[in-house]
């Protein structure tokens, strides 16, 4: 599975005209379920950004978790982040999880994040959207569950 964060001071998803979901302070998440993934991986990345201290403490430092400052987590699901662009000019997808796979992984990693008290907006599986947001920082971060988020 895999993950990319963004500080951002606030963030939105657009469906069409509508917003489905928005944040202020926190993280905005693209997700992206690979070939092989199980709620064990899920599970991983929920944990460890639940814990992960790169929000601003009152020395302005990275020093405090999304749980320390009660910001919300904005969750975008991604199969692009699973690009294989190792042939060509035109990237493959094919490492992506099938997408009732994929579904059912994005519906639980959101679960995961909730159960820990985060507060948790989401786009739309599969739907084209529009995202906004402001980044802070700019912190952004990549995990990937098969390397270095393990036992974290």
């Amino acid at each position: 599975m895999r993950a990319l964060l963004q500080r951002v001071r606030e963030a939105r998803v657009e469906v069409g005209e509508r917003v489905i979901g928005e944040i202020g302070y926190g993280l905005l998440i693209f997700i992206c379920t690979v070939e092989g993934d199980s709620d064990a991986e899920a599970e991983l990345l929920a944990r460890k950004i639940g814990k992960l201290r790169i929000l601003r403490d009152e020395q302005g430092k990275m020093n405090r978790s999304i749980l320390d400052v009660g910001g919300g987590v904005l969750v975008v699901s991604q199969f692009t982040l699973a690009a294989d662009l190792s042939r060509g000019n035109r990237p493959g997808f094919s490492r992506a999880a099938a997408p009732d796979v994929g579904r059912e992984l994005y519906e639980c990693f959101c679960r995961l994040l909730a159960d820990q008290g985060i507060t948790v907006e989401t786009g739309e599986f599969g739907a084209e959207m529009a995202v906004s947001l402001v980044n802070d920082g700019p912190v952004t971060i990549w995990m990937d569950s098969s390397d270095g988020a393990k036992g974290q």
